[in-house]
Order: structure tokens, then sequence, then C-alpha cells
């Protein structure tokens, strides 16, 4: 039966070509962590053989963790995801010390190696959404047509696009996490100068991101003088501080948690925006990475919309724009070995 995927991408090759017992070995390499699968080519799909998460800061290179994964017998073709920009085949991450270089990797282990930009790799991965892998933030236009945006707020902030060529999208790479953070009111001015200070230039990332959300509760604490709770701060030092904040947010334990995700959530829905109308994305927005899917309810509701569509001079083109939230927050994962089968 021929592939015929929710959202149709543009690959190099057909994907209903045969490519019998091809096996990719695909990555999503991030700061925090490396996700490393197994896939194999079969009946016009890819299914996985092998899945495995590993600490990134726990090992020395990429190389390390294939090894680790693979046992010493890696697979046809190499793809992965990785967390910063990719210049002629090599990439220092952004979040995570380690300087990749294709070219020397693919003659280490003797395999092709191919590196993409995490958010272009998602973009890819758009090819195997399931219908029930996706939930709608606002309807926007039936039909809509034109480009697509995405933006994935991690362990940073990713942004990508698509572009609509009438008949399949072309996804490409773009660095507007790193594009300056614009206060609107006087918090954010507030917050602006707070972290200038430390950081001298303020990005999007730095609000929009799981370590935004860190960020946003010791501002809100420092700012008012406000002690952190001992329950708290506890939990905080034996887990992941986002995480922590994200669930007393949404189980309602603590105002300044709740506060934090409600600027969190309006911080996502501004640049999410803007990303629109620069990229001209009139045929949708997703919004992937490992954040949105955990915290929908904080998400869902008339505040999304209204801080989405600020009632500017382009209210009538943001209005249509439909609007998603990819619940596979492994969407990288899968496009680098959809990359690796249709496009090496």
């Amino acid at each position: 039966m021929p592939y015929a995927p929710l959202i149709p991408i543009a690959f190099a090759r057909n994907m209903n070509a045969s490519m019998a017992d091809l096996r990719i070995l695909a990555a999503d390499v991030g700061g925090t962590k490396t996700n490393m699968a197994l896939y194999r080519f079969a009946a016009g799909g890819l299914t996985i053989e092998k899945e495995e998460k590993y600490a990134s800061s726990d090992y020395h290179s990429l190389k390390d963790i294939i090894d680790a994964f693979s046992g010493g017998r890696p697979a046809d073709r190499i793809c992965a995801a990785v967390a910063g920009p990719v210049w002629h085949g090599r990439s220092h991450l952004t979040n995570l010390s380690w300087e990749l270089d294709s070219r020397e990797l693919s003659g280490v282990l003797r395999v092709p190696v191919r590196f993409i930009n995490d958010l272009e790799a998602t973009a890819y991965g758009l090819a195997g959404l399931q219908a029930g892998e996706l939930t709608t933030m606002a309807p926007g236009e039936p039909g809509a047509e034109g480009n697509l945006a995405i933006i994935a707020p991690g362990t940073g902030l990713g942004e990508g696009g698509l572009y609509w060529d009438g008949r399949c999208y072309h996804p490409f790479a773009t660095e507007g996490g790193h594009s300056d953070f614009a206060p609107r009111n006087e918090l954010d001015i507030e917050l602006f100068r707070y972290l200038q200070k430390q950081f001298g230039h303020v990005s999007w990332e730095r609000v929009v991101s799981g370590m935004g959300i860190r960020t946003l509760y010791r501002f809100l604490t420092e700012a008012r003088g406000e002690p952190v709770p001992d329950w708290l701060a506890q939990r905080m030092q034996a887990e992941d501080p986002a995480a922590v904040i994200s669930e007393a947010a949404m189980q309602r334990e603590d105002p300044v948690c709740s506060e934090v995700m409600t600027l969190f959530g309006r911080y996502l829905a501004t640049e999410a925006a803007s990303l629109v109308l620069k990229l001209k994305s009139t045929g949708g927005l997703y919004i992937g990475g490992g954040i949105p899917p955990k915290i929908l309810p904080l998400l869902q509701g008339p505040d999304w919309v209204k801080n989405f569509d600020n009632e500017g001079r382009m209210h009538d083109l943001l209005e249509k724009v439909p609007v998603h939230v990819i619940l596979n927050d492994k969407m990288a994962l899968m496009g680098a070995a959809y990359y690796g089968a249709f496009s090496m």
C-alpha cells in the first residue's frame, strides 16, 4: 500500500521506493539527553528495533554513545539531529561542549553519517506524524494552505519552518530562538534588565525553555524577596527544577510557580506569533519539544489566543492560522530516521 502521510514532506527519494533491509541509526542529540534508535525500513515505512536514552553529559563524545548503543555494529547509515546550527557537516552544540564533524565520524565508523539541525529534523518527522499525535489549540481557517512554522521549547528553544511549494513541504532550520527577547510591559522590562545583567544579550531561549522556567522562578522570587518554600527547594535540588515548577503550577501548589508558567505560556505565544509572521506560515503553527505535551492544561484556554494574536496590524492573518501541539516528543528522532532513509 503506498505511503500517504498526513503532511507531505519533500525528500530526495520517493518514500515508496524499495530499500530492503536498510538499517538506520537515528539520534537526537540535546544538551541534556541523547535519544538513539535503530530503525529498519520495511513495507514502505520505518519500524523501531531498539531505542535507548543517554545523559549527554555522561559521555565525552557522540561516538561514545553510538558505541554504547550499537556494541560495535553500527547501522547502514547514521543521521543525528543536533541542538545547534550545522555548517558543512560540522556543529558545535549550543548547550553541550561537543564538537561534531560528520566526515570525521563517518571515517571512524566507516558508514555514512549526516547531521541536521534538531528543528529541521522535527520538521522531517512530520512525515511520520499520526492523527492521534496532535491536539489543536486554535482551529484557524479550514483548509489553510501555505508555509508551516515549528517552535519547540525543551532544554533550549528551537525554531524551524517548512516551505510549501503547492505540493509538499520543504523543511529548513533557523536559529530564531536566539533572537532578541522583546519586552511588552513593565514586568517584562524588569525581567529583561535582570537577564541583561547576567548574560548581556537576552534571547527568547532565556525565557522559553527549561532553563527559562528556572530563570523565571529565580527572577520572581528574587525581585520580591520571597523565600522559596522548603519542600519546593528540596524537590528542585533532587529533580529537574523546570519539571518541579511546572508540576507545582499544574497542581496549584505554589502561587509563584503558577505565575512562572503563566509567563512562560505568554512568552511562548508571543514568540510563536512572531515566527509565524516572519515565515508567513499561513498553513499552520506546530508546537513541539519536550515541554508543551507535559503542560498542555497550562497552555490551553483563552489566554493562548489572546497572547498569540495581540490585535496588532496582522490580526487578520494570525486569527486564520491553525495552531497544533505535537504530543509525540520524539519527532526529532523520527525525523532523523526519515532523513537518513530518504535523503542521504
